[in-house]
């Protein structure tokens, strides 16, 4: 007789909004009209029971493109009302909260709207305006594009890099957490195809295009691309946004060249053409996310959404304002302004909605551990 005692197993809990989803997506495997469809279904098809580590991972897979709402016979007003885009926006605002880093902060998620943002903005702008003040600098004087000449370059390298920094260590934590609760059942590890499957994803936001390649629904069942092109806009605008300060940078502590930087410089150039990029995307986004279809994502994230939105719009047409004026007398508030919307972007970080793009990629990186492994096993057979 084993005398040996019995392994207790946790039973996890599920939120209402797990339930829903695990209901939602045992309705599609039975039915898998949408097999082709984007990377949720073909994650879906490998599993017959869905646990809480699926729910999360899947969730975050998906990218809320509407297709299969728009191709499901078993949607609203269908008495089994499944509704894949909205159930999984819920419980990826669940998995942002529950993963966050300090895990008290993750409330903040529900609250990083435009008047969170417009308040942090405000309240920075103003303890800025205050030091500048204090130290008996004129506001209104003419610096020729100096910044310096506000705030030391010293300043604004610590204290910008440290809360840069800081944000990032913690968004990383956060993800860290969710990788390890919705990959313990990859043995095989994480291989370079991989890496380089999954950033190919990525940078091109493969899955917006419905997984068939025409597109997302917004307001009904045309398939359009515009979201794609305005996430295009918005993600590489802030990619050469964060080259352009990575070559001011260089140039300073390198290269002993010192701001300002002459309109047709590499820094210039990088940071104005990451500026329109950021002007064009997110206005294009939040107008979608204005009219888009009522059944599409969850309601509980458009405040974060649009905060997000908001923020980026602000930095942006800041940043451009301030490089167009800064021979002017306006240079000195504008700097202030600008910085002050860029404290509140990195402070909200870990705990906004840019924090989706690094919980997607790790789901998209899974999906390719898990495509690589079932293509292996099968040509094995």
């Amino acid at each position: 007789m084993n005398s040996e005692p019995k392994k207790f197993i946790p039973v996890v809990q599920l939120s209402d909004n797990e339930t829903e989803v695990k209901r939602a997506l045992q309705i599609c495997n039975a039915c898998r009209y949408c097999e082709t469809f984007c990377a949720v279904f073909p994650a879906m098809t490998k599993r017959l029971e869905f646990t809480q580590a699926d729910i999360h991972y899947m969730a975050n897979l998906c990218h809320n493109c509407g297709a299969c709402l728009h191709a499901c016979q078993y949607a609203p007003p269908h008495e089994f009302g499944v509704n894949i885009p909205q159930a999984m926006a819920q419980v990826r605002l669940e998995t942002y909260q529950e993963f966050a880093v300090p895990a008290a902060f993750g409330a903040i998620y529900k609250k990083t709207g435009i008047p969170l943002v417009s308040a942090m903005s405000v309240l920075f702008f103003l303890l800025m305006l205050a030091g500048v003040w204090l130290n008996e600098t004129d506001l209104f004087g003419r610096y020729q594009g100096d910044f310096y000449a506000i705030f030391p370059h010293n300043f604004l390298a610590v204290l910008f890099g440290l809360v840069f920094m800081l944000a990032f260590i913690l968004l990383g934590l956060g993800v860290a957490k969710f990788w390890k609760q919705t990959s313990k059942i990859i043995p095989e590890g994480v291989a370079q195809p991989d890496i380089l499957q999954a950033s190919k994803n990525v940078l091109t936001l493969k899955y917006l295009d419905g997984g068939h390649g025409k597109g997302c629904n917004e307001e009904d069942d045309r398939y359009t691309q515009i979201r794609r092109v305005f996430h295009h806009f918005t993600m590489y605008g802030f990619l050469l946004c964060f080259a352009a300060t990575s070559v001011a940078t260089l140039y300073h502590y390198f290269l002993a060249l010192e701001a300002p930087y002459a309109y047709t410089s590499l820094p210039v150039i990088l940071g104005t053409l990451g500026g329109i990029g950021l002007i064009i995307g997110p206005s294009g986004l939040l107008y979608l996310n204005i009219k888009r279809h009522p059944l599409h994502g969850d309601v509980n994230q458009k405040p974060m959404d649009r905060g997000f939105i908001f923020l980026l719009l602000l930095i942006s047409i800041t940043g451009l304002l301030l490089l167009a004026f800064r021979d002017t007398a306006a240079m000195a508030l504008l700097l202030i302004i600008h910085l002050a919307t860029v404290m509140t972007f990195f402070l909200t970080i870990p705990f906004g909605k840019f924090a989706h793009g690094f919980y997607r990629s790790a789901a998209l990186l899974k999906f390719a551990v898990e495509e690589r492994i079932a293509k292996h096993r099968a040509k094995a057979k």
